[in-house]
């Protein structure tokens, strides 16, 4: 493979959860996977105002359910 065709592959790039922009998900990317700082505390502000939540565990669902 030669350099041209190494600088031509696709970056691969994911919606901003806030905002939906796209993002490039690289490492120089700073608030990945927010497109800005802005972003990324809109989303900090709605999981602290209880907006989000991680669900309440599945009902006849155990920890030590070993047949999942």
């Amino acid at each position: 493979m030669s350099t041209k065709d190494s600088t031509r592959r696709k970056q691969t790039t994911v919606p901003c959860p806030t905002c939906s922009k796209p993002v490039t998900w690289a490492s120089t990317s700073l608030w990945r996977p927010f497109c800005s700082e802005r972003c990324r505390l809109i989303d900090l502000g709605d999981w602290l105002d209880e907006n989000h939540r991680i669900s309440e565990p599945l009902e006849g669902y155990s920890e030590d359910d070993s047949s999942a």
